[in-house]
Parts: C-alpha cells; sequence; structure tokens
C-alpha cells in the first residue's frame, strides 16, 4: 500500500461540470453508485466523496449540483463565479479536494469508464501516485477525428512536449502528486502535459470510451486546435527554434539563389520574370507574417504570466460539511 495511507484511501473524484443540466442526474447515479459500491467493498474509506466543479454553466446545473450535495452525504459542490475553461475548472476542483489520499479526475458526460476507477484505486495501493486513463481504442470516434487526434498527439510529441498517448485528463493523483502539481503557477494551463513533469511512480489503466449519453461535446475542432496551440506555446520553446532553423534556410538559399544571379549576369545571360519575383516576395511575407505570429504569441503569454492573476475564483461552496 502506499506510504501514504496505512489505512483504507480517502477517494475524491473531481467532476468539472460546464452546462451538464441534461447529464448531471446520470452522472451523479452512475458515480454515486460505484463510490458506494467501492466503500462497500473495503477499496476505500468511507469518507470519500464526489466534488462537482461547476464552471460558470449558464444553464441549472449548479442548482442541481447544490441540490446533491443536500441529499447525498458524499457529494460536494463548487461554483466558480463564472467560466473559466476545463484545465482551470479542474485545477481548482484538484487544490480543494481537502484530505483526500487520492483524487481521480474525470469528466461529467462518463464517456471515460468509471469501471477503470477501481483499476486506478489498485495501482495506487501498489504504490503508484500517478495513474494514467489511457484509451485502449478509438473505434468510437470518427474517421476524422481518429486522424485529428492521431496529428495531435504525434504533432506535441514532435514538437518536444512530454505527454501519455490516448490520455486526456482522466487520472489518478496522489496527494503528494496533487500537491507537486499545484506548485506549478502559470495561468496557461496545459495539465497533460504538466503531469509528466512532476514525476513519482506511475502507471497506466486501459479502458474503452464510451458514447456520450446526453448533451453536447464541449471540445469541438476549433476547441481542440486552441488546446494543442495552448499545450505547444505553454510546454516548449520549439516553434521559436523552427523559426530560427526556417531563417536559416532561407537565407542559404538566399545566398545560393545571388551566386547564381551574379553568375548569370557575368555570363551575358540574365535572369527574367517578374512573376517570380512578385512569388518570391508574397513567400516571403507570409513566412514573415507567420514567424511574427508564432513570436507573438509568446510574448503574450509572457504577458499573461507577469500579471499573475488567480486562475478563478469560488462563489459558492456547497456539501464541505459533509463527512
Amino acid at each position: 500500500m502506499n506510504s501514504q495511507s496505512p489505512s483504507l484511501p480517502r477517494l475524491a473524484i473531481v467532476v468539472p461540470c460546464y452546462n451538464e443540466s441534461e447529464v448531471f442526474s446520470y452522472c451523479l447515479t452512475e458515480l454515486g453508485g460505484y463510490l458506494g459500491r467501492m466503500i462497500s467493498d473495503g477499496m476505500i474509506s468511507p469518507a470519500s466523496y464526489l466534488l462537482f466543479v461547476d464552471d460558470g454553466s449558464r444553464d441549472d446545473t449548479w442548482r442541481q449540483i447544490s441540490a446533491a450535495t443536500k441529499s447525498h452525504a458524499h457529494v460536494r459542490g463548487l461554483k466558480l463565479s463564472c467560466n473559466k475553461g476545463h484545465q482551470a475548472a479542474l485545477l481548482t476542483g484538484l487544490a480543494n479536494a481537502d484530505n483526500a489520499d487520492a483524487i481521480v479526475s474525470i469528466d461529467a458526460d462518463l464517456q471515460d469508464d468509471i469501471n477503470a476507477i477501481g483499476e486506478m484505486v489498485k495501482s495506487y495501493v501498489a504504490g503508484h501516485d500517478v495513474v494514467y486513463g489511457v484509451r485502449a481504442s478509438r473505434q468510437t470516434d470518427t474517421a476524422f477525428k481518429r486522424m485529428t487526434a492521431e496529428v495531435f498527439y504525434r504533432l506535441m510529441t514532435m514538437m518536444g512536449v512530454k505527454q501519455v498517448f490516448n490520455h486526456a485528463d482522466f487520472r489518478l493523483l496522489s496527494s503528494r502528486a496533487r500537491d507537486a502539481l499545484l506548485e506549478y503557477h502559470e495561468r496557461n494551463i496545459y495539465i497533460r502535459g504538466l503531469v509528466p513533469l512532476v514525476g513519482f511512480p506511475s502507471s497506466e489503466v486501459y479502458y474503452d470510451r464510451r458514447e456520450r449519453t446526453a448533451g453536447v461535446s464541449k471540445y469541438p475542432l476549433h476547441k481542440m486546435m486552441a488546446l494543442a496551440l495552448e499545450g505547444i506555446t505553454s510546454m516548449t520553446v520549439m516553434p521559436l527554434r523552427i523559426i530560427t532553423l526556417t531563417g536559416f534556410i532561407i537565407s542559404a538559399v538566399a545566398i545560393l539563389a545571388i551566386v547564381v544571379v551574379l553568375i548569370n549576369k557575368m555570363i551575358g545571360n540574365p535572369i527574367q520574370g517578374w512573376a517570380s519575383v512578385i512569388v518570391a516576395l508574397f513567400f516571403m511575407g507570409g513566412v514573415q507574417m507567420l514567424c511574427l505570429g508564432i513570436i507573438g504569441e509568446y510574448l503574450g503569454k509572457i504577458y499573461l504570466e507577469t500579471k499573475r492573476r488567480p486562475r478563478s475564483h469560488i462563489e459558492e461552496k456547497e456539501g464541505f460539511g459533509s463527512p
């Protein structure tokens, strides 16, 4: 058993919620039932609980969470003052998972298999501080989704971002791994890339992802692209190095072109072509704008980091008097 937990581990399951009115009842029933079964089977402490974090929902998600804290002894709720995004809501939940030996994070749609939580707890008891929930396959995804996911993970790897392939934000952290993660104070958050930096013994649990039972995905294509950009620019300076390499290559090509032009001029065969000049100008203009955009993205990150703004504000807390 993990040295931090000489008795049954106290488990907290953190669930970020944003406009989950349609699926919340199902989520509460499934997670609550599974938590109860783990307690009955002697896997976790009876003091274990669910922690729902409302990320500034516009529907009645918080009303349902608040009601659940009053009718279920093992349910707690946090309401953020406004929408701060999935990653900020998740970190807020982790930070407020009080007195927990192990903390599991899972999305409210429960597409991630809750049965894997039991395997995560077993791995934690065996001595692992970080247990990653990893998709065994992507057969339930569309061909486009599979392709974009493959490109996403390979791109992140090429850019030097260390993360577990086919792992999102379904994982278990021990209390010390959670505390170590919270020591990373940056405001540009990419938790999937930060967790591997924490270190500590880790393992993986494989599962099959299910179809969403209700509601709509909170991560359409444009948000996935934004997440990839956030991950790359917050975890690695590789794009800046690519700009340097691109500048070196273009300079080398330009020097070669100058030599060719001069040789042709000296032998009396000057190179003609207005179109080629214009194409070259447009190409270089596009490269320069792209490079400036990448540099600007990093400058923007620095600007936001120097402000040290809080990641979120908690408006309400419910159920924290529960055992």
